[in-house]
């Protein structure tokens, strides 16, 4: 049963911009806590951004000012706008879902497939 299921990446010139969109299950959606992460090649996965219903959202240092995380309850969907990428942005994107807002990845229960974005210089 695909819980998880994301979408919009690809391949952007450096400083543009892509909206990555993941669509959840209704039970993990309206249960657990919502976050993006990403991984490199050769590079441990790493939390970049994350929400929880009715808090602040958390953001890696990385991306503040630059990606904006956000839901729309009525689609069960999330997303992540990420503006003035850079190369060093180049990774699979992943959607996650668990009980705490945290980037620590042992905490997240739920994970999609990935969606790759390519940013070129």
């Amino acid at each position: 049963q695909v819980q998880l299921v994301e979408s919009g990446g690809g391949s952007v010139q450096a400083g543009g911009s892509l909206r990555l969109s993941c669509v959840a299950s209704r039970y993990i959606y309206s249960n657990f806590n919502m976050g993006w992460f990403r991984q490199a090649p050769g590079r441990e996965r790493e939390g970049v951004a994350a929400i929880q219903f009715y808090v602040t959202p958390i953001y890696a240092d990385s991306v503040k000012g630059r990606f904006t995380i956000s839901k729309d309850n009525a689609k069960s969907t999330l997303y992540l706008q990420m503006n003035s990428l850079t190369p060093e942005d180049t990774a699979m994107y992943y959607c996650a879902a668990g009980p705490e807002l945290t980037f620590r990845l042992e905490k997240w229960e739920y994970w999609g497939q990935g969606t790759q974005v390519t940013v070129s210089s």
